[in-house]
């Protein structure tokens, strides 16, 4: 199967007068795959984010979204229809006063048949639990609720991938779980293929595979558990591990017989009672 984002060999510069925020990036993307994409302020993680969703253009290399050329101008609207941006202010992506409205937005500009613009405003508020608040203004909505709807706004335009820029920083924990459990929805039920661009380690345990970014280069990738089992070179790269596998790290040094790979909490109780 071909992968329907394909980073090939990419870097970009912001100016001339700085040094590259990506140095030579090779990533693919399979469908229906969720990928977390971890990495402190400045690794350059929504630098790719917005080259995936053109919003940028590499220096060098090329981004291939669903065999569409980020570079070529005349596939923008198409690549941007399939690979949907989420950021992290819910509120800087809502335009209308009335929920369903904002969901339509997308589709309108499309020129979407009406009749075909209902459906999909109804079934994208349905995935993301929020057709009964289709009616409300969106200002009077919780931030987890908001970015719902910027979620649903994003389905709405029939996008196969969805990149969610820190989506849940600027939400409470509660938020936080909306959001995370409608992204997990989305991906399983309605295989979408998500790419999670994330700062809290409990939300990149819940994907397929992690990327870890520093200096603009991809430093480690793999599984949840194959990636988190290197305590001490997470560390360096000045990011923490989930508080579970930190625990058990941590009574494994006191003595305790458990596996290295733990990352949920689940898999410490067991571990424990046994």
């Amino acid at each position: 199967m071909d992968p329907i984002i394909k980073i090939s060999n990419v870097s970009f510069q912001y100016s001339q007068e700085e040094k590259n925020a990506l140095n030579g990036v090779s990533l693919d993307i399979q469908p229906g795959e969720f990928v977390a994409i971890l990495g402190h302020n400045g690794s350059g993680k929504s630098t790719l984010a917005k080259l995936i969703n053109s919003l940028l253009l590499p220096t060098e290399g090329e981004i291939i979204v669903k065999g569409m050329n980020t570079k070529n101008d005349d596939m923008l609207w198409n690549i941007r229809q399939t690979a949907g941006m989420v950021f992290q202010n819910p509120d800087n992506q809502l335009v209308a006063t009335i929920v369903e409205e904002d969901v339509a937005f997308g589709p309108e500009n499309q020129g979407v048949d009406p009749v075909e613009i209902r459906k999909r405003v109804d079934d994208s508020l349905k995935a993301v639990d929020m057709y009964e608040y289709r009616k409300r203004p969106p200002h009077l909505l919780s931030g987890g609720q908001k970015q719902r709807i910027a979620i649903a706004g994003v389905l709405a335009m029939n996008s196969e991938c969805i990149i969610l820029d820190e989506p849940t920083a600027m939400l409470d924990p509660s938020g936080r779980k909306e959001v995370l459990q409608t992204i997990k929805k989305l991906n399983h039920d309605e295989n979408k293929t998500v790419l999670l661009i994330t700062h809290f380690m409990d939300e990149a345990v819940q994907a397929d595979r992690v990327i870890v970014m520093d200096g603009g280069k991809i430093q480690m990738e793999g599984t949840p558990k194959e990636v988190f089992v290197n305590i001490d070179l997470i560390k360096k790269f000045g990011l923490d591990v989930p508080q579970v596998t930190e625990l058990a790290h941590n009574l494994i040094n006191e003595g305790i017989m458990m596996p290295r790979d733990i990352i949920k909490i689940e898999e410490l109780v067991d571990a424990i009672c046994q």
